[in-house]
């Protein structure tokens, strides 16, 4: 990375520390960056994303139809170009910026409109009744969304001043789909709105408002949290005056399962918690307290909740015919593995599998859809993506100047980390099967205009850890 490194001879002595003072000649040198090749570098990814998501949409129409559509190459071109206005606000905004969090995004998203449109060929759905066009239309809201948040958020820090504004907002929109005439059940879970011809996930928005709140909460308690105590075994254990906010967020997350009927967004709260906790105080016995108040939890619903049960169920006694048949049974679940199966190491082709014949394999079993077409080795492909994608989150979080925007940039990478997890694990029967969509690939705009924005956090945040100013003291 060039820099220009001017030399400022000092007037007097300089103190370093325990060293002794300096002569009077030596000089500071201030190295202040200039615009680096990272947006070169991204603009060519970039490109590369844009080829993906093009040779992908025209691999399903010539698998699928045996022909082009122009129309819908159009649309994935548009797209594309979307795609390069957030590198060229990028480039204005955010110099400094990672390089590699937009191209892969926009690689997952690419991927994840190829495979819903070719959902929607095999079920013949056109026009704007399809699930593919809707999802590219919310890809151009999203993008829309990233954008305006890396022009108004210059200075991610105020934010920690409306820590609790987006507390009561994010627990405001939590608790926004219970209420009724607005509040919609799908698939037995109580988590959307609808508001005219439209319906909402307001929960998405809200996960980003709570990582907001709990890394600003934490900042100001880390201090007691992580220092006062009595050990017990080994370990380390909290006061009892600070278990209040494990304990809320405890009853928050059963509170989202018992009413809201949803095992996973209830573990994605609690999750995002506890890892934001043990960062900001690096005590383990937080995490081995919060995973014990959850699996108990957990555990206690399965056997009052009969929709809990059912999905431990499925995942022990997958193949048992009387589970296989139930209502709300381990069906999907067979027939996710069967088509993962039929896909074996290279797939069968984008456009020559039967994805069509999984339920909801547009949204919740996408995973399914694409390992079938795109075989273990694409599959393993799209983790390597999303293990980058963290991978670098996470590295922005590390290399932050301040303790906020460290705690903001690990909690949203840790809530796309375990969204995968807990998607992937469901489908490929590692653990219960729950109702979260995978980040960027599932159908679903409330979770696309989510994650786009937690995208343009994130490169918010690596161009503050880039763009410091660094002394360097010479003789």
């Amino acid at each position: 990375m060039s820099s220009t490194e001017p030399t400022v001879p000092l007037a007097g002595p300089v103190v370093d520390g325990d060293a002794p003072l300096a002569p009077a000649t030596q000089s500071i040198r201030i190295r202040l960056r200039t615009p680096s090749p990272l947006r070169t570098l991204e603009f060519w990814l970039v490109l590369i994303a844009i080829a993906i998501t093009g040779a992908a949409v025209t691999l399903v129409q010539l698998g699928a139809l045996g022909a082009l559509d122009p129309q819908v190459l159009l649309y994935s071109a548009g797209l594309g170009v979307l795609g390069l206005g957030v590198h060229v606000v990028l480039r204005i905004v955010a110099r400094d910026a990672d390089p590699f969090v937009l191209p892969i995004s926009m690689t997952l998203n690419g991927l994840g409109v190829a495979m819903i449109y070719r959902l929607d060929i095999a079920e013949g759905f056109a026009g704007w009744e399809s699930a593919g066009i809707r999802q590219m239309v919310w890809t151009a809201i999203a993008m829309v969304a990233a954008i305006g948040v890396l022009v108004l958020v210059r200075n991610h820090r105020v934010l920690a001043r409306y820590r609790y504004v987006a507390m009561v907002v994010g627990i405001g929109l939590l608790l926004l789909p219970l209420l009724p005439g607005i509040g919609q059940t799908i698939n037995g879970a109580r988590l959307w709105i609808q508001l005219g011809p439209f319906s909402f996930q307001p929960g998405e928005i809200g996960k980003i408002a709570l990582a907001v709140f709990f890394a600003g909460y934490l900042v100001t308690a880390r201090e007691s949290l992580s220092i006062v105590g009595r050990r017990v075994l080994g370990i380390q254990l909290p006061r009892g005056r600070d278990l209040g906010p494990i304990v809320i967020i405890w009853i928050a997350a059963m509170g989202v399962l018992v009413f809201q009927r949803d095992l996973g967004t209830s573990l994605l709260y609690f999750g995002l918690f506890l890892v934001m906790i043990y960062v900001a105080t690096g005590r383990l016995s937080w995490v081995l307290l919060g995973l014990t108040l959850f699996v108990g939890g957990a555990l206690l619903a399965s056997r009052v909740l009969g929709y809990v049960g059912g999905r431990f169920d499925a995942w022990l006694d997958s193949f048992n015919p009387e589970v296989y048949e139930a209502v709300g049974g381990s069906y999907q679940l067979v027939q996710g593995m069967f088509g993962l199966a039929n896909g074996g190491l290279i797939g069968t082709g984008l456009g020559q599998g039967r994805p069509d014949i999984v339920p909801l394999a547009e949204s919740d079993y996408i995973i399914a859809s694409l390992g079938e077409e795109l075989g273990l080795v694409g599959l393993f492909g799209i983790l390597a993506l999303y293990l980058l994608l963290v991978a670098r989150g996470f590295r922005i979080g590390f290399n932050g100047s301040d303790d906020f925007g460290r705690l903001l940039a690990v909690g949203l990478s840790f809530v796309i980390a375990l969204q995968v997890f807990v998607v992937i694990g469901g489908v490929t029967r590692v653990i219960p099967l729950t109702g979260l969509t995978t980040p960027f690939l599932a159908a679903g705009g409330s979770s696309l205009v989510a994650n786009w924005i937690i995208i343009a956090l994130l490169l918010r945040l690596s161009d503050s850890v880039r763009h410091q100013p660094r002394l360097v003291v010479e003789d």
